[in-house]
C-alpha cells in the first residue's frame, strides 16, 4: 500500500501526469455537463409541449365504442393519472336558432397537462383555470355567443338537456390543429352527456382518454396495452403530431450535435494528453526492464495507473460537472420564467463515463504496450523505433474508438458520418499540406532573423508541429461547426417561423364567399397571401388493395383512421420541396402528389395507385411526385395535392387560409365573425409562441455547450502547445547563452505557432463547412451558404490564441538564468 501510494504520489509530481488528469476531468466534466442538461432540456421540451395534448399521452377511440374500465383500472395500478373525454357533433338550440357545434365533453380530471383560458364575460378578463364547466354548465365558443344571440346566464339546449352558458371558452390546451372541427366548439361536463339522448347506437362518436405520468410507468402502460388495441384505437404523444414532433426533432438534433461535439473535443483532449505521456514513459520504461521487469509485468504496472487515473477523472470530472448541470437547469428556470423540475438522470452520465475510459485506453495504452517489447538498450538510446504500421494501427484505433462514442452518443447515422466524414477529409489534407510544408520549410537555413528563426523551428520540430497542426486544426473544425450551428442553423430555423408567422387561420369558407372574404382583410391591411380548397377524403386502396392490407396490420397510421384533407393547386408552395418525381405541368390532370414521411410510412413509390372515397365518389390517381412539407410554417399544408382539373374537380370544396394578425388588430374578428358566421377563426398564437419558446431555449442550451466547448478547446491547445516544453525551453536557453536577444526569441516563437495557428484556422474552418454543409443536407433539410463572417476571423484568431500561448512557454526562459533553467531542466 505504501509503494503504491508513493508511485502515486511520484506520478503526481510528473506534469504530463497532471495534464493527463487535467485532461480526463475536463473531458468527463465537459460530455457529463452537456448530457445531463441535454437530457433535462428535452424532458423540459416533451413535458412543456405535453400540454397540447392536455396530458402525456392520448388513447383515442374512433369506433364509437368506449374502451374496457379495465384499461384505465391497470393505468391507475401503474401510477398514471386519467382523464377522459367524449367528442361529437350535434345541434343545439338556443336565443335565435340552432346552430351545428362541435361538443367535448369533459370529466374532472381534464385537463391533466396545460390550462383553459375562458372568459367569464364577453367584456370580462381572459382567465387561465386548470379544469373544466361543472355539472349543468357549458362553456361556449365567442362566436357561438354572436351567432345564436346568447348571454351570459342563459340556456343552451344539447339534446333533451338544458345547460346555463357559464363562460366563454377562448382557448383548450388540446386544441391544435384540429381542422377537422370546422363548427363553434361548446365544452360540457361529462357526466352530463348521457341525459342529453344525443349519443345512440351508430353516433359518429369518439372517446379519448387522458394518461400523464412519469415516461417509464407510460412506456410499461403502453407495452400491456399494445396487444389489446383495435384498428380503431389510436395511441398518441406529443412527438406523434407534425407541428410539435418537428420542432422536438429539431430541437433534440442540436443537443444531439453539441453533444457530439463535445465527446469528440474530449476523446482529442485525452489523446493528445496520454500519448505525450506514454512517449514520456520510454525511459522509465528501459530502466524497469533493466532492473529485470518483463514485458507482463510492465503492461500491469501501466494497466493499474491507466485504471487509477480513470477513476480519478470519472469521479472529478463528474463533480465538476453536477455544479455546473445544477446552474444551467437553474437559468433555464429563467429563461422559461416558470420552476423547472430537475431531475438528474444517472444514465445520461453513461457517455462521458465511456468517454473517459474508451479514450484512455484507445489512445494511451497502445503505445506503453508497444514499450515492453522494445530492447532496453534502444530505448536508453532514444530510439523506440515507432513504426508507420504502428501508427497506422493507432490512428485506425482511434477512428473506431471515436465513432463508436459519437455511434452511441447520438444514435444518427447522418450526424456521425458528416462529423468524422469531415475529420478524414481533414486529416488527408493535412498530410498533404505536411508534406509540402516540411519540403518547403527544408529549403530554409539558420539565421539573425525572427522569420527565418520561426521557420527553422518549424522544421527542426517538424514532427511535433504536424501533430500540433492536426490536432489544433480538429479543435478548431469542432469548435467552428458549433459556431456556424448557433450562427447558421438555429439562425435558419428561427427565420421560419418569423415574428409575423400566420397566427391566425380562417375555415371553412364557401366558394361564393372566396373573394368577399379576401377583400374584407385586404381593405384592413391585411392581405391574405393565398386560399386553398380543401376537401375531405379518406385513403381506401394502394394498387387496387386495402390500403391497410397493402400496409400490413401491425403499422399504426392514424392517415388512415380518419379523413383527409385534399386541395388542387397550380404551384408549389414555397415551403415545399420535391424529392421524387415532378410537379404539374399546365393542363395536366392526372396525378396525386404525396407529402414525404406519409410515403415512406406507407412505402410509395412513383406510379403507385392511390384509391381515395369522397362521400359517394371514388377517385382513383398515380402518385407523380413526392414532397417535403414544412408542418412548423404555421401555413396550411397537406397530405395529399392533385392538379387543378383533376380528380377533385366538381367535389364540393370549402376553402382554407392563414394569416398574421397582430394583438392590437384583433377587434377586427368581431366584425368578420358578425358578416362571416359560418366561417371559422383558429387562433394559434399559443402553438406559435410555444414553437418559438423551443427555439429559444434551444438556442440558450446550443450557447451553453458553446462555451462549455470552447473552453475544453482552449485547454486541449494549451496541452498540445506544452507538449513541446522542455525542447523549447532549452533551446531558447541556449540562444540566450549565446547571446540571443529577448526580442528575436520573444517574435521568432510568436511567429512560429502564429504560423501554425493560422494554417490550423483554415483547414479547420473549411473542413467546419464541409460538415455544416452535410449536416444541412442531410440532417435539418435545408440550403448551404458559405458563412464568411466566420471563415475569415477564425485563421486570424487562431493564430493570435496559439501565438500566445506559444508566448505563454516562454516564460521560464525570459524570467530565469539560461544556467538555472539549464540544469534545472537536464
Amino acid at each position: 500500500m505504501a509503494r503504491n501510494g508513493a508511485w502515486a504520489r511520484r506520478d503526481w509530481r510528473e506534469r504530463d501526469v497532471r495534464v493527463v488528469l487535467a485532461a480526463l476531468v475536463i473531458a468527463v466534466a465537459t460530455v457529463a455537463t452537456i448530457a445531463l442538461f441535454a437530457d433535462q432540456l428535452q424532458r423540459t421540451l416533451v413535458s412543456s409541449a405535453s400540454a397540447f395534448l392536455a396530458a402525456d399521452r392520448q388513447l383515442e377511440a374512433e369506433n364509437g365504442r368506449p374502451i374496457p374500465d379495465e384499461w384505465l383500472q391497470q393505468a391507475r395500478a401503474r401510477g398514471l393519472a386519467t382523464g377522459r373525454m367524449v367528442e361529437f357533433s350535434t345541434m343545439v338550440f338556443g336565443g335565435d336558432g340552432f346552430q351545428l357545434v362541435s361538443v367535448k365533453a369533459v370529466s374532472d380530471e381534464y385537463p391533466l397537462r396545460g390550462d383553459i383560458d375562458m372568459q367569464r364575460r364577453p367584456d370580462g378578463p381572459r382567465l387561465t383555470v386548470n379544469r373544466g364547466p361543472g355539472p349543468g354548465e357549458v362553456w361556449i365558443n365567442p362566436r357561438l355567443l354572436r351567432l345564436l344571440g346568447l348571454n351570459i346566464g342563459d340556456t343552451l339546449e344539447v339534446g333533451n338537456r338544458a345547460l346555463k352558458v357559464t363562460g366563454l371558452l377562448i382557448r383548450e390546451p388540446d386544441g391544435g390543429f384540429r381542422l377537422s372541427a370546422l363548427a363553434p366548439r361548446v365544452m360540457m361536463h361529462l357526466d352530463d352527456v348521457a341525459s342529453t339522448g344525443v349519443i345512440q347506437t351508430g353516433s359518429r362518436v369518439e372517446y379519448v382518454y387522458l394518461f400523464a405520468g412519469d415516461d417509464t410507468a407510460l412506456a410499461s402502460y403502453y407495452q400491456w396495452l399494445k396487444p389489446r388495441l383495435g384498428p380503431s384505437h389510436e395511441w398518441e404523444s406529443v412527438r406523434d403530431g407534425e407541428t410539435f414532433s418537428r420542432s422536438l426533432q429539431r430541437a433534440e438534433r442540436f443537443l444531439l450535435l453539441g453533444g457530439s461535439l463535445a465527446v469528440l473535443l474530449a476523446a482529442v483532449a485525452v489523446a493528445v494528453a496520454s500519448r505525450q505521456y506514454a512517449l514520456s514513459q520510454r525511459d522509465t520504461v528501459a530502466l524497469l526492464k533493466t532492473l529485470g521487469l518483463d514485458g507482463p509485468g510492465i503492461a500491469r504496472r501501466y494497466l493499474r495507473r491507466l485504471l487509477v487515473w480513470g477513476l480519478v477523472g470519472i469521479v472529478g470530472g463528474v463533480l465538476v460537472a453536477l455544479p455546473l448541470f445544477w446552474l444551467l437547469a437553474s437559468l433555464l428556470s429563467e429563461v422559461l420564467e416558470r420552476p423547472v423540475d430537475i431531475q438528474l438522470a444517472p444514465q445520461a452520465l453513461l457517455p462521458a463515463l465511456l468517454t473517459a475510459v474508451v479514450s484512455l485506453f484507445a489512445f494511451a495504452y497502445p503505445p506503453i504496450r508497444r514499450l515492453r517489447r522494445v530492447p532496453a538498450m534502444r530505448v536508453l538510446r532514444s530510439q523506440p523505433g515507432e513504426s508507420g504500421r504502428d501508427l497506422l494501427t493507432d490512428v485506425a484505433l482511434a477512428l473506431i474508438a471515436v465513432f463508436g462514442l459519437v455511434w452511441l452518443y447520438a444514435g444518427e447515422l447522418a450526424l456521425v458520418a458528416s462529423l468524422l466524414g469531415a475529420l478524414v477529409l481533414l486529416l488527408a489534407v493535412l498530410v498533404l499540406i505536411g508534406g509540402g510544408l516540411i519540403a518547403l520549410l527544408r529549403r530554409i537555413r539558420g539565421g539573425g532573423t525572427s522569420w527565418r528563426l520561426a521557420l527553422v523551428g518549424l522544421y527542426r520540430h517538424r514532427s511535433a508541429a504536424l501533430s500540433q497542426l492536426a490536432v489544433f486544426a480538429m479543435t478548431l473544425m469542432l469548435a467552428v461547426t458549433l459556431i456556424l450551428v448557433r450562427t447558421s442553423l438555429l439562425d435558419d430555423w428561427r427565420t421560419q417561423l418569423p415574428d409575423e408567422a400566420p397566427n391566425h387561420f380562417l375555415i371553412n369558407i364557401a366558394p361564393d364567399a372566396v373573394d368577399s372574404v379576401a377583400d374584407f382583410w385586404r381593405e384592413r391591411g391585411r392581405p391574405l397571401e393565398a386560399l386553398y380548397p380543401m376537401v375531405r377524403g379518406r385513403l381506401v386502396e394502394l394498387n387496387g388493395r386495402p390500403v391497410k392490407e397493402a400496409v400490413g396490420k401491425d403499422e399504426r397510421i392514424g392517415a388512415l383512421n380518419r379523413e383527409l384533407n385534399l386541395t388542387w393547386m397550380a404551384t408549389l408552395p414555397e415551403d415545399n420541396d420535391l424529392v421524387a418525381g415532378h410537379w404539374f405541368e399546365p393542363g395536366e390532370v392526372r396525378g396525386v402528389s404525396v407529402e414525404s414521411q406519409l410515403a415512406e410510412r406507407l412505402g410509395l413509390s412513383l406510379g403507385d395507385e392511390l384509391t381515395f372515397v369522397v362521400g359517394a365518389e371514388r377517385i382513383t390517381e398515380p402518385v407523380t411526385s413526392i414532397r417535403t412539407v414544412q408542418w412548423d410554417s404555421m401555413k396550411p399544408n397537406f397530405y395529399m395535392v392533385f392538379p387543378p382539373g383533376g380528380g377533385l374537380e366538381g367535389l364540393p370544396a370549402t376553402w382554407i387560409t392563414s394569416f398574421y394578425l397582430p394583438a392590437q388588430a384583433k377587434t377586427a374578428l368581431n366584425d368578420f365573425t358578425r358578416q362571416f358566421p359560418t366561417v371559422s377563426v383558429l387562433e394559434i398564437d399559443h402553438i406559435i409562441s410555444r414553437i418559438q419558446d423551443i427555439v429559444r431555449q434551444v438556442t440558450r442550451a446550443i450557447e451553453a455547450i458553446l462555451a462549455l466547448v470552447l473552453a475544453a478547446a482552449l485547454v486541449v491547445m494549451a496541452a498540445v502547445v506544452g507538449a513541446t516544453l522542455r525542447d523549447r525551453q532549452r533551446e531558447g536557453a541556449l540562444l540566450r547563452t549565446l547571446g540571443g536577444r529577448r526580442s528575436l526569441l520573444v517574435n521568432s516563437t510568436l511567429l512560429e505557432f502564429a504560423v501554425l495557428g493560422g494554417l490550423a484556422g483554415t483547414m479547420g474552418v473549411l473542413a467546419a463547412e464541409a460538415a455544416v454543409y452535410a449536416l444541412q443536407a442531410r440532417l435539418f433539410g435545408g440550403g448551404f451558404r458559405w458563412h464568411w463572417s466566420v471563415v475569415l476571423p477564425v485563421p486570424l484568431v487562431s493564430a493570435l490564441v496559439v501565438a500566445l500561448f506559444g508566448r505563454w512557454q516562454l516564460r521560464p526562459v525570459l524570467n530565469v538564468s539560461p544556467m538555472l533553467l539549464l540544469r534545472r531542466l537536464e
